[in-house]
């Protein structure tokens, strides 16, 4: 950890920070999962889907800085290579043969909606912990992985 004057105590700022390095590796690996289906689909929903997955896109490397950016806040160093997210991410591998749309929305709303229950998870740690900043940060955070994932489930049908 590196000094800094937040008045957290040093093992909670350790717990956080490594709960929110998970994070970001997870965030990380979203992003270019969205931007898998981006580039590869194809179907009669194609443009509102390309559209759809470029704004989630978006949304994760968003999530990504933030996260990273409260690791370095809290004195922790942010693990955000693409190294680090491929050995340390939790979200299942997407598989890069998937053409059809209706496939793509589907692999993915599993993955939106598992990186939801890190988010989730992590705002009862945060809590728990006594570091209500990172709690709101995820809080925050999870309110438009939601929404995205509604959008997402809503091509499904």
């Amino acid at each position: 950890m590196h000094k800094t004057h937040n008045d957290l105590p040093v093992k909670v700022r350790e717990t956080v920070c490594s709960s929110l390095n998970a994070l970001l590796a997870d965030a990380a690996d979203l992003s270019m999962q969205a931007k898998q289906a981006h580039w590869a689909l194809r179907g009669p929903d194609f443009i509102a889907l390309h559209k759809l997955f470029d704004e989630v896109y978006e949304h994760a490397g968003d999530w990504a800085d933030s996260i990273a950016e409260r690791v370095a806040a809290l004195g922790g160093q942010p693990k955000g290579t693409l190294q680090a997210a491929a050995q340390n991410t939790r979200l299942d591998a997407y598989p890069v043969d998937l053409v059809p749309d209706r496939e793509h929305v589907a692999r993915f709303a599993m993955s939106l909606g598992k990186f939801g229950a890190f988010i989730r998870a992590a705002i009862d740690e945060f809590a728990r912990e006594g570091d209500a900043t990172s709690a709101d940060l995820v809080t925050e955070i999870s309110r438009q992985v939601d929404k995205d994932l509604w959008f997402v489930e809503a091509h499904l049908g």
